[in-house]
């Protein structure tokens, strides 16, 4: 009998000095997991947004607007017309709303099935689950435009799900993604307000992805200087929902770019922009 409590022990050692390398930014935690641990983490993870308070239709309110539209929507083709969006992990489908008059039908893949509507903005919508092996059910070059918001940090193998992104998009179509790029704590412990799984994506691993999946980038940009929108909220606004708190955060983001690091050890660290924000096209 000892011998599976010493395994265990050596198989927990290893494990922490994974995660250890990890936290220094150089892999992405779950990128390399094999299909049995990404099917335990997406039964973790397939309502964790939704337990969140996002369940009750009646209560929810998108919070992210202001910040699509100035990082996102404004930097595609003025009067572009989308036969098709697709939007991956977009709950009710709600960040469409600047843009859902120039869409024509919409595809939501989505885990929850909590979160679902029979249209979005009037238009045609469709949910789809998604797999756990994070292959999307879609032929390729099937959508005009792709919206992946603050989901990708929720799934372990993040650079296989970016090549479906990749795959699925349609030749001159675009995409727009934004991520967490910080470890957002340990992932060990619990942490308030986090799913049990999701941590930030280290920047050269999330743009390892990107040009993996072959798509080209229109527009980067940092985004979230927590002590900005820590402030903001405590002043009563809602921060991503308020055009000029936006851009306030947007040239602080980009003033403290130079003190960016994946996970912060003292609280100077924390003086630095935790998001990044892609406009990406094939």
């Amino acid at each position: 009998m000892p011998a599976p409590a010493e395994h265990s022990t050596l198989s927990q050692l290893a494990d922490d000095r994974i995660i250890e390398i990890c936290l220094r930014g150089e892999r992405l935690y779950g990128d390399d997991f094999t299909p049995e641990q990404i099917a335990r983490w997406y039964v973790d993870e397939e309502e964790g947004y939704a337990n969140l308070g996002a369940k009750d239709e009646r209560s929810y309110r998108y919070h992210y607007h202001a910040m699509n539209r100035l990082h996102g929507y404004r930097h595609l083709p003025a009067g572009r017309r989308f036969a098709r969006a697709l939007g991956v992990g977009s709950a009710y489908g709600d960040e469409f709303e600047p843009i859902a008059k120039r869409v024509d039908r919409f595809t939501i893949l989505e885990p929850s099935k909590q979160m679902r509507r029979e249209s979005v903005y009037g238009k045609p919508a469709e949910w789809v689950a998604p797999r756990p092996s994070g292959d999307m059910p879609f032929a390729s070059d099937t959508f005009d435009l792709i919206t992946c918001f603050a989901v990708l940090h929720h799934v372990p193998n993040v650079t296989h799900v970016v090549g479906e992104i990749g795959r699925v998009l349609a030749p001159g179509g675009f995409a727009l993604i934004h991520e967490p790029v910080t470890s957002m704590g340990d992932w060990r412990r619990p942490r308030g307000g986090l799913t049990k799984h999701e941590r930030g994506i280290p920047p050269k691993v999330l743009r390892a992805a990107i040009d993996g999946a072959g798509l080209r980038v229109v527009k980067r940009t940092l985004h979230t200087f927590r002590p900005w929108t820590v402030l903001a909220a405590k002043m009563g606004y809602e921060v991503y929902n308020v055009d000029w708190v936006t851009r306030v955060d947007q040239m602080l983001s980009l003033l403290f770019a130079w003190n960016t690091r994946y996970h912060p050890t003292n609280i100077l660290h924390r003086f630095r922009p935790v998001c990044e924000y892609y406009v990406l096209t094939k």
